[in-house]
């Protein structure tokens, strides 16, 4: 499994024939998204994607020469500064330093190099770090967002997400027209969250970006942003005063961002593309039922890890038969038997 996970990694991006190129590709495409960061959420996203990097690179060096791998070889690959970047944005723009260092670590010390490094882990760092500490910090990470209309109501500095302020009402009994009418400006925008539909348009451009440059595959994008907007779509329709509208689901919190960054990370994700397509769907239910029913406000980053535990049994399902060879039984049964006779 590791060996194709590797062979794959660097299979899969052949017009760029390296994978640091492919990381700094990555990287110069999520710049749309970090700009309108700045514009909605202030400074502080800037802060934490400079702590969360000289984090991961120090973390990635220390223990590169504790495992006596060649540090400055391994560093050039730029795999620890695409984690902390997505790290760093789904933390709150006014999250401590200390928090930002906590998740940094989680990431690259126990999700990556915990299982050999770079085409052997078996999860997403950067959400093994998200939900290491929305689990332990959760006040934290839902109240520190910096509130948009700030510089109009200074008692209202800081806020939560708009996800979070309306499952919290709709959790208490409310209506979704009730909780609009309430705070008619901070949770819906032109067709999504209140400021999100925006950065999210702007991580959108960059996945398209990603696409052009085949350094992705549309399979899981398409399929986890359709199987949101298909449920979403439904529920809302037969209940439109407790479900919300697709759109908003598409175009708030984190979901383009995981969508087109996280999802498709080439080592924790399937190998063949039947099994992007079972990968995206897979994520898109759990996404919506989490952000739904469940207990926190945005389910992504539980959603891809859940489905991240799948890509084994997912690769090997879906493995195409090979040409003129019937297609395996599963015989292994029989062979135990065989042996203890």
């Amino acid at each position: 499994m590791n060996v194709e996970k590797t062979t794959n990694l660097n299979n899969r991006f052949k017009p760029h024939k390296s994978v640091t190129a492919m990381m700094l590709v990555v990287l110069v495409t999520l710049v749309p998204g970090v700009a309108s960061y700045l514009y909605f959420f202030g400074l502080g996203m800037i802060l934490n994607i400079i702590v969360a990097c000289i984090t991961a690179l120090a973390a990635e060096a220390l223990i590169l020469w504790w495992r006596k791998k060649p540090v400055v070889f391994y560093l050039k690959d730029c795999s620890a500064l695409v984690t902390a970047v997505l790290l760093a944005l789904c933390l709150p723009s006014l999250a401590p330093w200390w928090l930002t260092v906590i998740a940094t670590l989680f990431a690259i010390v126990i999700a990556k190099h915990l299982y050999g490094g770079l085409g052997h882990n078996i999860f997403n760092p950067a959400m093994i770090g998200y939900v290491v500490i929305i689990i332990s910090f959760p006040q934290i990470m839902s109240t520190q967002w910096l509130n948009p209309d700030a510089t109009k109501a200074i008692d209202s500095y800081t806020a939560a997400t708009p996800l979070d302020n309306i499952k919290t009402e709709l959790d208490r009994g409310q209506t979704i027209s009730e909780v609009t009418e309430a705070s008619p400006t901070l949770l819906f925008g032109e067709f999504g969250a209140y400021s999100w539909e925006w950065v999210n348009l702007a991580f959108l451009l960059g996945g398209i970006a990603l696409l052009y440059l085949r350094i992705i595959r549309w399979h899981i994008p398409l399929m986890m942003l359709g199987t949101i907007f298909l449920i979403a779509a439904v529920f809302h329709y037969y209940d439109s005063d407790n479900y919300l509208p697709p759109l908003f689901h598409l175009f708030s919190g984190g979901t383009i961002l995981a969508a087109f960054y996280i999802a498709t990370d080439p080592v924790t994700s399937p190998n063949t593309r039947l099994g992007h397509i079972y990968f995206g769907i897979g994520i898109g239910i759990y996404t919506y039922v989490i952000r739904t029913w469940g207990g926190y406000p945005d389910g992504i980053a539980f959603a891809v890890l859940l489905m991240n535990m799948k890509t084994p049994i997912l690769d090997y399902v879906t493995q195409p038969r090979a040409f003129g060879h019937p297609k395996k039984r599963h015989t292994h049964i029989t062979h135990k038997k065989d042996s203890q006779d």
